[in-house]
């Protein structure tokens, strides 16, 4: 595996007397995508809310690159240049979508903000149509696309997606999968993909890891889970819903 860009060593993270990660040790190499998928309650969005400093770290360390970050608060964290992107609440829904391209971008110039609007426009083209309406308006997908534009006006290294595509109709959950994707391979973002369509996600990985009961049980390859059926049916049951 490449240098890792973030890792964590032995991490145990919860909510108050709650113990919901166990021993976890994983790196993220640098401009890669790696898939983190596992059954409903397995930990896989505790793990990116502890990274972001929004969970209990209870033992263990995350590094970015070789600098500590356990248990520093949100924003000095995003400020570093990770951005975590949840599954709801990620956008103003009462301000207008330019708005809340403006709000994102309140530490920039007036000029860096036009421009990085420009940038996240390009990418998002879609929006633009939308500027002066309400973000509460917007369905599923344009909501995300709303939330990810926004992050990306910090210019961030590090993207955490938590569950993007949850309640996204088949068609609109592969372009915002092609959308990450292209966030990857076009301006070479290290992507953490927290997602419950594994299939879907594991064809844009490189690296996967899985999940269950707040511990690791599988890390490699995202292409081998696919490509061997003995393992994808052993982790996640994918030759079943192959046939």
């Amino acid at each position: 595996m490449e240098a890792p860009v973030l890792r964590t060593e032995d991490l145990n993270a919860g909510y108050g007397k709650m113990h919901i990660l166990f021993d976890i040790t994983l790196a993220f190499p640098e401009k890669k995508v790696t898939v983190i998928v596992g059954p409903n309650g397995s930990g896989k969005s505790t793990l990116l809310k502890t990274i972001f400093g929004l969970a209990k770290v209870i033992s263990g360390k995350i590094y970015l690159k070789t600098q500590e970050i356990t248990s520093k608060p949100p924003h000095d964290i995003a400020k570093m240049g990770i951005a975590y992107l949840p599954q709801t609440q990620n956008i103003f829904e009462n301000l207008s979508v330019q708005e809340n391209l403006k709000m994102a971008a309140y530490t920039l110039s007036k000029e860096e903000a036009s421009a990085k609007v420009e940038e996240v426009l390009s990418i998002f083209p879609l929006l633009r149509a939308y500027m002066k309406q309400k973000a509460g308006k917007l369905s599923g997908g344009e909501r995300q696309m709303l939330a990810t534009a926004m992050a990306l006006m910090r210019s961030p290294e590090i993207l955490m997606f938590d569950e993007p595509t949850a309640a996204l109709s088949p068609k609109i959950s592969h372009q915002l999968i092609n959308i990450i994707r292209d966030l990857n391979t076009k301006k070479e973002k290290t992507i953490i993909l927290v997602e419950q369509n594994a299939k879907l996600a594991l064809e844009i990985s490189d690296y996967a890891v899985i999940m269950g009961s707040g511990r690791v049980t599988y890390k490699g390859e995202g292409r081998k889970l696919l490509e061997d059926p003995e393992l994808g049916a052993l982790y996640l049951g994918l030759r079943a819903r192959q046939q």
